[in-house]
């Protein structure tokens, strides 16, 4: 069965990022204007929920409903607060600053994992200059509450160089992770980890190589446990796509798309069988689908 995707709101004119259902709107980030916006399905309409937010990209709410983001800009990953605040979980690794914190999972455990690739941009414009750049690694960190409110951080992945999306099985026993190259040398794959008991990571596995072209930017999960991510360019290979992987990497369904570098997406949606995209130049699209997500909040 096809995906009919229509535009809901958009484009903005620059990227659209970081969907994320709050149980009857869809948040999203519009990384170049620093900009969370809310579109309400019931209104047809979005409206502005937050702004500075130093080039957020990827959000993700906690079981309790509570909004985390990966602020590019700022270099940070942050917990914003009721009162409109953001409590910085992490804005380095080992005395040196992050890259560009890009998007985010939380587990059951309330731990928050995150990517932070530099892709030249991201962050505004001192990331286009790469000599900015502190880490000589570009890695999946993992941030552990603390009994004092503080965050303990964790790098758990060394064989990344742009880590991308990320996204947890059903069980939350495998840590997927699109690794996700601009350069003719660097992986376009999607990347399978084992979660131990610590959570350290162990060997990832490649169950999806795109090859030369555009690889996973977001993506998120139904409840029969499979992967659905945005990928794919008009520039090279079948163009942009949602494919539906199955946890062990088959492709299962491919639905084209008639706007180009989708970057993310989630479902939403009273039952949430609606799934929502958003693209680089800043739509957000919709269809209705016949899978069900499976999300952390609500």
């Amino acid at each position: 069965m096809s995906w009919n995707f229509t535009n809901v709101n958009g484009p903005y004119g620059g990227t659209s990022e970081g969907p994320a259902w709050d149980g009857s709107g869809l948040l999203f980030t519009v990384i170049p204007y620093s900009y969370i916006m809310r579109y309400d399905p019931a209104e047809r309409a979005s409206t502005i929920y937050k702004e500075g937010t130093n080039n957020a990209n990827g959000l993700m709410l906690d079981p309790s409903g509570t909004l985390f983001a990966c602020e590019g800009g700022g270099r940070r990953v942050v917990r914003y607060e009721a009162d409109g605040s953001a409590t910085v979980l992490a804005d380095g690794f080992e005395g040196k600053k992050l890259n560009v914190p890009n998007d985010l999972a939380i587990d059951h455990a309330g731990r928050v994992w995150f990517t932070d690739p530099l892709y030249e941009g991201a962050g505004g414009a001192w990331s286009e200059d790469r000599s900015n750049k502190e880490l000589d690694h570009d890695s999946v960190y993992r941030l552990d509450p603390q009994a004092d409110g503080s965050w303990s951080i964790t790098r758990v992945t060394f064989d990344t160089t742009r880590p991308n999306g990320l996204l947890f099985s059903l069980a939350y026993n495998t840590l997927y992770v699109a690794q996700s190259g601009r350069l003719p040398e660097e992986k376009r794959e999607l990347r399978a980890y084992p979660v131990n008991n610590d959570g350290s990571l162990g060997d990832g596995e490649v169950i999806h190589d795109f090859g030369e072209h555009r690889g996973i930017d977001g993506m998120c999960l139904d409840v029969e446990g499979n992967i659905v991510a945005t990928a794919g360019f008009r520039e090279s290979g079948p163009g942009p796509m949602i494919y539906v992987f199955s946890p062990s990497g088959e492709v299962i369904e491919t639905h084209p798309l008639n706007v180009d570098r989708p970057t993310n997406c989630t479902f939403g949606g009273e039952d949430l069988s609606t799934l929502y995209v958003t693209t680089g130049e800043g739509h957000l699209l919709r269809a209705y689908t016949e899978r069900q997500g499976r999300l952390l909040y609500p």
